[in-house]
């Protein structure tokens, strides 16, 4: 197809019928359903392997009564089917996605339609169509299952989004009725840190991405979390025994015996599914956001870890390792962000939160002793 018939079709075409198109082409059947907080989810697919790995992911947020039942009344639903199709040249004019500070590489493009977007992965050859609450996965599902779990996860952010929330780039934990969100500037370990302070009792709330429900005169800001598992590094697992139904025996062997500075860089990710290293009920969607803990070490200095407690009016130096950028799988809606939210709004957001600044050399047995006596006592 030349670039003008692509242009072409792209004036004529919709989300709605692109979707209608591939659901006749390839029926979804297979169904599950889940609940993140006050938000159901309902996933239909036609691939019976896909089904049963997004089963096995969302374990400890699955909803089965809402496939014979249906959903509560008044409660807001997100529909996304996934549909196990050959990769595809769809011969459309996309738009490359830059790629983030520090990476080369473009990943993803995309396509805006008069009732929604489409983002293409170039890599995988994925399509994913979404707007107007209709979203849709189509390609290669199966092979790349861990696409499609943070498109679903990316649907239920773009609704809290859309409610006002902040979107933060940390994990987060709770325990004794407290709640941190762990930060960190690239690579300083917010993961592994996160499941750490899970060994010593800690409750998972969310990994990587997690949204600041923003307080008033009544109510104290919330952080909330997403179902997605920790996807970690063989160091983080090698230093934690709990972690060890992640790896073989063959791979434990194997991995043991590189340098620390080789495992530290390696990039390989595994997937943590918390229920399997540290039992049912141990991963939770919300928590209070006492405190936003803020990684600012370094490898290898011989320094001791130093710990401050501040404020986000003080210290907006340390905001961007915090601050995340909506993205490409964003579509603002009322109440939304028609632009990301800029220094000033996140200091709002989290104004009356403590900053705890962890500096100095890395030493993850002090942070995780700093970060259990926060939740325990609230002061560190």
């Amino acid at each position: 197809m030349n670039a003008t018939a692509a242009r072409s079709l792209a004036q004529h075409l919709t989300r709605a019928t692109l979707a209608a198109d591939v659901r006749g082409w390839y029926p979804a059947s297979h169904e599950l359903a889940l609940r993140i907080n006050d938000v159901y989810v309902r996933v239909a697919t036609n691939a019976p392997e896909l089904h049963h790995k997004l089963t096995r992911y969302f374990g400890e947020f699955l909803a089965e009564d809402v496939l014979s039942r249906g959903v509560p009344a008044g409660a807001e639903v997100i529909r996304v089917t996934a549909h196990e199709a050959p990769r595809r040249d769809w011969g459309l004019p996309f738009t490359a996605k830059q790629p983030d500070a520090g990476k080369r590489k473009i990943k993803e493009e995309y396509l805006d339609l008069p009732d929604g977007r489409m983002v293409h992965k170039r890599l995988t050859g994925m399509l994913f169509a979404f707007g107007h609450g209709d979203n849709m996965a189509v390609g290669p599902c199966t092979a790349n299952d861990n696409q499609v779990v943070n498109f679903i996860n990316n649907r239920y952010l773009e609704l809290m989004l859309n409610r006002g929330c902040l979107l933060g780039h940390a994990a987060a934990v709770t325990h004794a009725g407290r709640g941190l969100a762990v930060a960190g500037f690239s690579g300083m370990g917010k993961s592994t840190l996160s499941l750490r302070l899970m060994s010593r009792g800690a409750t998972f709330v969310s990994n990587d991405r997690v949204l600041v429900e923003r307080g008033n005169d009544v109510a104290a800001p919330r952080c909330l979390g997403i179902p997605k598992q920790p996807r970690i590094n063989p160091g983080t697992i090698l230093a934690n025994p709990d972690l060890a139904p992640v790896l073989t025996e063959e791979e434990r062997i194997t991995l043991s015996a590189l340098p620390p500075d080789d495992l530290w860089h390696l990039e390989r990710k595994y997937d943590a599914i918390i229920a399997d290293c540290f039992g049912p009920g141990r991963f939770v969607p919300q928590a209070p956001l006492d405190a936003l803990v803020i990684l600012n070490w370094r490898r290898n200095t011989g320094e001791p870890l130093r710990v401050r407690m501040d404020s986000a009016e003080n210290r907006p130096d340390l905001l961007p390792a915090f601050m995340k950028s909506t993205g490409v799988f964003y579509l603002p809606g009322p109440g939304g962000w028609d632009e990301d939210p800029g220094h000033a709004e996140y200091a709002r957001g989290l104004a009356g939160v403590p900053i705890i600044e962890l500096s100095g050399g890395v030493d993850f047995d002090a942070a995780a002793d700093a970060c259990m006596h926060f939740l325990a006592t609230g002061t560190v």
